[in-house]
């Protein structure tokens, strides 16, 4: 009898296997029917703030002002990169010159930030470029910018909390900044230094971060306040025992030519990452349109300059070719005598990292989320708790992900990698920018945008690539002459209109153009490894698409067409049942308080007014009448 009911037992399984199996064998059938109707697919900003925002379930809280989104800018950018890139940037690359490589690094970024921020102030929602893209050049190109800025969140992510190891040992005292990892006998080199500490801090920061927004914004806020004025010490004591002559000895300002300070900016790029982390905050913002601009722009400003006055600083204490590449700041300190300074600065600089991890984990977490809202990945991770506001599940995977990777993989290993996706998403992103404000909003015909964003970019390319060959005497003033050309004709030729509502971009095309022309010239400033482990990235993640994203949407659109609700019933019961529950409470403290009436109609939370008809058990729940202030809906679930 037992064997009779296993057997019964197993084949349901078997067979519901087979046909999952062969259903999915169907759609794989169905890609390019599927692939015409899903790649270019675009939605509106509406549907963008409402429709796909309800997928999540539940709203994120908007608890955050303006000084809160600056302060997360500020935050997530100084640890990252001035901690990580200055002192190997400085010995290798750019030389004394470094702090110009922060400057012009710093003005693409300002570039890219007033394309990010006239984005966020028309569609303020989580999910920074991926939503901008996806309402601009339709949904593969929004995934694949949302899948490369998750790849470089989850690397520099695992890149800063290593360095965090390695200044926290400098702050105790210890000369050899690998001395907290664990060498590991017959992995890899480059993955056999085990970072246990680095993976301690990010399963810590995970856990903050699942609990509250507001809360970890507020944390993040006296940490910076805290950094930047760690900063200003650094800053005076460094020009103050420093000398003007170790900016020119032993070999000058700049020891590596034009050509280094140019690849140290591109490099060093990695370091202005965090302004992007505060456009996803959009959700959670109050007054969007005037917090948003301030809060990014301001943000980048700041930063830029105490990039560079980092950076002088340090040359000023130390000759380019004595300053360490690893824990520089500190060993700088060391080398002029101030062992004390030395330690805290190592202090300084793990607290300056550990705000940053927190800006940027929080940031990743919201590009997930939205992703899974577009069904491009598994909807699960789109869930926001209805309890703390946030995405708890996207937090907890992007968090082991990251940890994952810090235990194992050395610094060197990824940082070119994350410039190249960096630069490549703010270049689509000012690309876009420019689509939307000529072709969406001004109602030209496409084609000559299309044109002249494709003659810039060639444009820049040969600039590049002239650059990179050695080619000065034609190539530069050639291509130079040619991109002002014709962004100049561009400008006169086609009309553009303002953005009715919000903040816009001044000066269009000039600020987005040029941003555009210095993406392209930084990515083709990095080394050939770079774009070879991209290129292995994009293809993963465009396979992905093929097998995975578009299938997905394509069947959520279907369901959605056909008036397919995709919530699970027993979720959707339950949730029922909650707010039966708190209409009956304000139902009865209405009738024993009747004179709290005016209170009660004046919230707009929905109010119980009549019931009749419920049926509420495990499996169903008929027709329930509610009324909210000021308008009435019938709620019905079988």
């Amino acid at each position: 009898m037992a064997t009779t009911t296993s057997t019964t037992q197993t084949l349901p399984n078997n067979t519901n296997t087979n046909l999952s199996f062969s259903n999915y064998l169907h759609s794989l059938s169905q890609t390019p029917h599927r692939l015409r109707k899903r790649m270019l697919a675009t939605w509106t900003p509406d549907q963008e703030l409402n429709q796909v925002r309800q997928r999540s379930g539940a709203d994120m809280k908007r608890k955050l002002k303006w000084y809160d989104l600056m302060a997360l800018g500020v935050g997530g950018m100084l640890g990252v990169g001035v901690f990580v890139t200055t002192g190997s940037v400085a010995h290798k690359t750019a030389g004394p010159s470094v702090f110009i490589s922060y400057i012009i690094a710093g003005i693409s970024a300002l570039l890219s930030s007033l394309c990010y921020t006239e984005f966020s102030v028309q569609i303020p929602v989580a999910g920074g470029a991926f939503s901008y893209l996806r309402v601009t050049f339709g949904e593969f190109v929004g995934y694949f910018a949302g899948a490369n800025i998750l790849m470089e969140y989850v690397l520099s992510n695992a890149a800063v909390a290593r360095s965090f190891t390695e200044y926290l040992s400098s702050a105790f005292g210890q000369d050899d900044p690998k001395i907290w990892r664990v060498e590991v006998d017959g992995l890899i080199k480059g993955y056999n230094m085990l970072d246990f500490p680095a993976v301690a801090l990010i399963l810590l920061l995970t856990f903050c971060l699942c609990h509250s927004t507001k809360e970890s914004s507020t944390l993040n806020l006296i940490m910076t306040v805290f950094h930047v004025v760690f900063f200003g010490f650094i800053i005076i004591a460094g020009f103050c025992i420093g000398s003007t002559n170790n900016l020119v000895k032993p070999k000058g300002l700049a020891p590596f030519g034009v050509r280094g300070v140019l690849d140290g900016a591109a490099i060093v790029y990695f370091s202005y990452i965090g302004y992007d982390s505060a456009s996803t905050m959009a959700e959670e913002i109050q007054n969007p349109s005037q917090s948003l601009p301030v809060g990014i722009i301001g943000s980048v400003v700041i930063t830029s300059l105490l990039y560079c006055l980092m950076a002088l600083s340090l040359c000023f204490m130390v000759p380019y070719n004595k300053i360490a590449e690893k824990v520089s700041f500190s060993v700088a300190f060391r080398q002029i005598g101030w062992d004390w300074a030395s330690n805290v600065v190592g202090a300084g600089a793990s607290l300056g990292i550990v705000a940053s991890l927190l800006v940027a984990m929080l940031g990743q977490a919201r590009y997930l989320c939205v992703i899974g809202r577009a069904r491009l990945v598994p909807s699960w991770l789109a869930k926001v708790h209805p309890a703390t506001g946030t995405p708890l599940n996207a937090t907890l995977f992007l968090g082991l992900c990251t940890a994952s990777i810090a235990l194992f993989t050395d610094l060197e290993i990824v940082i070119e990698m994350i410039s190249i996706g960096t630069l490549l998403v703010f270049y689509l992103v000012a690309n876009a920018l420019i689509y939307r404000r000529y072709v969406i909003i001004t109602n030209n015909p496409p084609f000559q945008t299309l044109l002249f964003l494709f003659l810039l970019s060639s444009s820049a390319i040969g600039f590049s690539m002239s650059w990179k060959l050695n080619q000065q005497r034609w190539g530069l003033p050639l291509f130079g002459m040619s991109t002002v050309a014709i962004i100049a004709f561009f400008k006169y030729m086609v009309p553009c209109v303002c953005n009715p509502t919000g903040w816009s971009m001044p000066f269009m095309p000039w600020p987005a153009a040029l941003s555009i022309f210095l993406n392209v010239f930084l990515m083709t400033t990095l080394k050939k490894f770079s774009f070879e482990r991209f290129a292995i990235w994009a293809c993963f993640i465009t396979l992905f698409y093929l097998l995975y994203g578009v299938h997905s949407t394509y069947k959520a659109e279907e369901r959605e067409g056909t008036g397919i609700d995709e919530v699970n019933p027993r979720t959707a019961v339950q949730q029922i049942k909650l707010e039966i529950q708190h209409f009956l409470c304000y139902f009865i403290l209405f009738r024993e308080f009747p004179s709290s009436k005016e209170e009660f109609r004046s919230d707009r939370m929905t109010k119980l007014i009549v019931h009749k008809n419920v049926k509420a058990n495990e499996n169903q729940i008929t027709t329930v009448f509610f009324c909210t202030y000021p308008f009435p809906f019938c709620y019905s679930i079988t």
